[in-house]
């Protein structure tokens, strides 16, 4: 039997592929200029970026399971 948080981590994987899939479907031309600029954007602004945005990501679910 699965756990409780291992579901609710494949929810938030499977929700994670549905909007990326979704913003793909509606504009690629968008997406391969977002992934042209980050390709550009200097390692250590992305990785702010990214422990900013998993922050946040955490901050968030602590705030609904609460």
């Amino acid at each position: 039997m699965r756990s409780i948080a291992f579901t609710d981590f494949l929810i938030g994987v499977g929700i994670l592929f549905v909007l990326e899939g979704l913003m793909f479907a509606a504009s690629p031309a968008w997406m391969r200029r977002a992934m042209k600029s980050a390709l550009a954007t200097p390692d250590n602004i992305l990785r702010i970026v990214g422990i900013v945005s998993a922050v946040m990501g955490l901050v968030l679910i602590w705030l609904v399971r609460r």
